[in-house]
């Protein structure tokens, strides 16, 4: 299991006071009132910023970190991945999963046969779709509804499915 999740990416600057706007990639953008801090992913290193303030603003989050007061310190971290550790994750209700934990899950048909690996959550409006790599299929898109998945066990890293009929 992966020990940050990310919630957002930093899309560009905002302002010229150290500001940036972040593209939400958490289901409930409310989440970020409740941080105080978030784990910035450099591709060299990690840094812990502490929130200063934070707004919404249409599609965005807008962040000033502590700080950090001007756009030429803020600049450097466009495109970098806003992260949290799971102990600042929003608690899960019964039957949810953090996106990070089912992607690699081995995904085997009702009979036992291994199917294939999963390799991408798609968010689509009705429901999720799992995009899964099978060998002898290619790619294919299962709805994330009850009828398809049968059982997720994020421990065992595997998940069950019933092939739909015209899935295939």
């Amino acid at each position: 299991m992966e020990e940050y999740l990310q919630v957002g990416v930093i899309s560009s600057t905002h302002g010229i006071k150290g500001e940036v706007n972040v593209y939400p990639t958490t289901d409930d953008v409310n989440r970020f009132k409740l941080l105080k801090q978030v784990t910035i992913d450099t591709g060299k290193e990690q840094l812990i910023l502490e929130i200063e303030r934070l707004k919404f603003f249409k599609k965005f989050v807008i962040l000033k970190f502590k700080g950090i007061d001007n756009i030429n310190d803020v600049e450097q971290y466009r495109n970098c991945p806003l992260l949290v550790t799971r102990t600042e994750a929003v608690p899960l209700e019964e039957g949810e999963y953090f996106v990070a934990d089912l992607i690699g899950l081995r995904v085997f048909t009702e009979e036992g046969q291994e199917f294939g690996v999963l390799k991408d959550v798609l968010k689509t409006g009705a429901n999720d779709v799992y995009a899964v790599d099978s060998a002898d299929h290619g790619e294919v898109l299962l709805p994330a509804t009850r009828q398809c998945i049968k059982e997720i066990d994020i421990a065992s890293g595997k998940m069950t499915i019933h092939l739909m009929n015209g899935l295939i």
